[in-house]
């Protein structure tokens, strides 16, 4: 009889539903000992999104409140540290907090939002009108906290408010978590109400965790290390436990051993070479570490179909506007040739500031939020980049023919050029004109990938370019003949029909790839299904490509 494996916890951010409704648990409760044997009064841990930041704050909030449920760490790492578990488990009020949700169009919404995640946060000790601890000022102060109208004032100081209150009734000091600090900051740049956001979450994190005597300690993450002059100002005890910082390294993210242990548990150890080539690749300190997210979401996945391709989890759980922004930047032949480095596997060294006074620095932004990673050793504040795995390429990969298809169809004279010169047979013209494009486009010379995807890139841009012809039928890998046509293209007028066979040139011989292509096209009939549709002349095209150069071959029937 096949045991029952354990739930995967995709998405999943509360510590004790984890614990207590049999999902399965990456061990990451070191984390609790490093902290404390570690010191610092006020902790910030920089990882990109999707890392467990979420899941590890509330591992902390339930191993030190006073609520905790003690079992839930039974078997786990730190229930070997017993000095420790019996010092601080479940020794202190915690308040905790997450700004991940922040997300308006003005400031005014912002600060709605945030004060209804103190208000709720508030709403949990609500015993403390009861308490005999504090004073009727204290209760009325607290109330203020509790209002559905909260006004700047109040949220500003709401945090210290909140845990003079507990220190009093408890007597003991408090534990502050901040989930995702820097997410409204983000959400207001994107929106332009950046400096009033700054304003607002550095009066709130001044009176926290600067001038708060009722601090035990306090713990916030975010993406982004936002600088301390812009936000921290006059906060000395900060501990700052950035990417490249060694320690707490193997406590964000999965680690190699620790995917294996997983894909072993659910009897999948035959696609770790797929799960390291496109979930792997991240440099934490000095170790390299797979994104939790995509495991887990692939994993699910193999267990019911087990010859599923790899996906882009990522992409479905962001904007990637980091992206978007850099390759607009592309206009600029430096920038472009980066990028090209960039996808095609190579490194670039930038300098990156590991305090932003924005987030408008985009090299800086890309390696703060996981689209880029260290490789190798760090110079000063030189700083090798490259892009992490498989499945960030094919973001940028996506982002760049996105762009080339928005831009191109302002390029109206070309276009014509280049559809009269397909339709009419004009072999030169045809060619001529799809070089300029690749010229202007960004490459996808990557030597790590299979011709075929190459194939698709430049498939890509054709589809493109023939995009502004509404009125034309263009089929993308069509079943026709004995096999799937690249591209067929019906112009609205006349009575030719096109066929295109797109080749990568690996070897760089372009003629011997277009001759294949035409002999594809023969071999496989792909034109039966435009004679069906009455076509009468048949313009076959097989182009080659290597990097930006192509040729062009043309038959005809």
């Amino acid at each position: 009889m096949q045991t029952q494996k354990k739930k995967l916890p995709i998405g999943m951010e509360n510590f004790g539903d984890v614990r207590t409704e049999d999902f399965y648990y990456v061990d990451k409760t070191g984390m609790i000992a490093e902290l404390l044997y570690n010191w610092g009064a006020v902790n910030l841990f920089t990882r990109p999104r999707r890392f467990g930041k979420s899941l590890n704050i509330s591992m902390l909030e339930h191993f030190f409140s006073l609520q905790t449920e003690k079992s839930i760490f039974n078997g786990l790492e730190i229930a070997d540290k017993e000095a420790l578990c019996r010092e601080y488990m479940g020794k202190y009020p915690v308040v905790s907090i997450s700004l991940k949700g922040i997300d308006a169009r003005t400031c005014q919404m912002a600060l709605r939002m945030a004060a209804r995640i103190v208000r709720r946060a508030a709403s949990k000790v609500q015993y403390l009108l009861e308490s005999k601890a504090l004073s009727e000022s204290d209760k009325i102060e607290y109330s203020r906290l509790l209002d559905s109208n909260m006004d700047e004032a109040v949220f500003c100081d709401s945090l210290r408010t909140l845990s003079e209150m507990l220190e009093k009734h408890h007597h003991t000091k408090v534990i502050l978590l901040i989930d995702e600090y820097d997410v409204p900051l983000e959400k207001a740049y994107a929106n332009g109400y950046y400096d009033e956001m700054l304003s607002l979450i550095r009066r709130l994190l001044g009176e926290a965790l600067k001038t708060n005597s009722s601090l035990k300690f306090a713990v916030l993450t975010g993406c982004l290390r936002i600088s301390k002059e812009s936000i921290f100002t006059g906060l000395n005890n900060l501990k700052v436990l950035s990417l490249a910082d060694e320690r707490f390294d193997k406590y964000f993210g999965f680690t190699d051993q620790e995917v294996r242990e997983l894909l072993a548990y659910y009897d999948a150890a035959d696609h770790y070479d797929v799960v390291k080539k496109w979930y792997n690749g991240y440099q934490f300190g000095s170790r390299n570490v797979y994104c939790p997210w995509d495991v887990l979401n692939y994993c699910d996945r193999i267990r019911s179909e087990p010859h599923v391709q790899p996906e882009n989890y990522w992409m479905h759980t962001s904007s990637n506007d980091a992206v978007k922004r850099f390759i607009q930047e592309s206009a600029n032949a430096a920038t472009k040739r980066e990028i090209e480095c960039l996808v095609a596997g190579e490194v670039i060294t930038k300098k990156i500031y590991p305090e932003l006074t924005s987030i408008d620095h985009i090299w800086s932004l890309l390696y703060a939020t996981g689209y880029l990673t260290q490789r190798g050793q760090v110079k000063g504040r030189q700083v090798p980049l490259a892009i992490p795995n498989q499945e960030i390429r094919d973001i940028f990969e996506t982002q760049i023919m996105e762009f080339f298809q928005e831009n191109v169809r302002g390029d109206g004279e070309t276009l014509s050029r280049f559809c009269d010169a397909l339709q009419s047979g004009s072999q030169e013209d045809v060619e001529k004109v799809f070089t300029e494009y690749l010229r202007r486009s960004i490459s996808i010379r990557d030597t790590a990938v299979s011709s075929h995807r190459k194939e698709n890139f430049y498939h890509g841009i054709l589809i493109g370019i023939l995009g502004v012809k509404e009125r034309w039928g263009i089929s993308s890998n069509r079943e026709t003949g004995d096999g799937y046509a690249d591209i067929l293209v019906e112009p609205d007028t006349g009575n030719v029909g096109i066929i295109i066979e797109v080749k990568y040139a690996h070897d760089g011989n372009m003629d011997a790839a277009c001759a294949e292509a035409l002999k594809q096209i023969e071999h496989t009939r792909y034109e039966d299904s435009l004679v069906d549709d009455g076509r009468e002349h048949i313009l076959k095209y097989g182009i080659a490509c290597y990097k930006k150069r192509c040729r062009v071959l043309l038959s005809r029937s």
